[in-house]
């Protein structure tokens, strides 16, 4: 009898549902807007689409985060452009045309400018962004000047190339020519990341 009970109660358990998952905390408002330096309206303005994308795309935990941060608070100028300021300057000229790019049309250079939290560039990289956030982003790019595409499209490039294993590696350096191609901005990038770290 003992051993029937003991069957029954095996099976139950295989079948119980399993336990609710819990969606992760991340980071407080509060910490948001001391990493970041905003003022109170404008955390509460990103808050919720930067923590949305980066739960999405594994950027949790204070390394990460702080790196995310410190990188996105750089190319966005402290959060403030979403959209590459135009000149054009001689290397902005230098986008039309570019095969590499993908800009091969008349006025991609410019339609295809830098957009979002870290500024997606060229024709090629709208098109990549379209198919992996499920939006048409060649027909509509200003669409990556929105808060809710700004954040994702950041935290989408982030982890496709790497980003979350080089800030975990702790190499800043590296993480910033990843992002950058150089070191450009690096002594803004440094302070932005000790803040970030020190809030966290």
């Amino acid at each position: 009898m003992q051993k029937l009970i003991d069957l029954i109660l095996s099976l139950f358990k295989r079948r119980a549902p399993a336990a609710p998952v819990i969606p992760e905390a991340w980071i407080g408002l509060d910490k948001f807007q001391a990493a970041t330096g905003l003022g109170q309206d404008q955390a509460m303005a990103w808050y919720p689409h930067v923590r949305a994308a980066c739960l999405e795309y594994g950027i949790t935990g204070q390394v990460r985060v702080a790196a995310f941060l410190a990188q996105v608070g750089h190319e966005s100028g402290g959060f403030r452009h979403t959209r590459e300021i135009w000149g054009p300057t001689p290397a902005q000229q230098r986008y039309e045309g570019r095969a590499d790019l993908g800009n091969t049309e008349p006025g991609d250079g410019s339609r295809f400018r830098g957009r979002g939290l870290i500024q997606i560039t060229g024709r090629y990289g709208y098109q990549k962004a379209s198919k992996a956030l499920g939006i048409d982003l060649i027909a509509v790019p200003e669409q990556l000047e929105l808060k809710p595409m700004a954040a994702r499209s950041a935290a989408w490039w982030w982890a496709t190339h790497g980003c979350n294993e080089i800030a975990d590696a702790g190499d800043f350096e590296r993480l910033t020519r990843r992002i950058n191609g150089a070191l450009n901005g690096y002594p803004d990038r440094i302070a932005r990341w000790a803040k970030a770290k020190a809030a966290l």
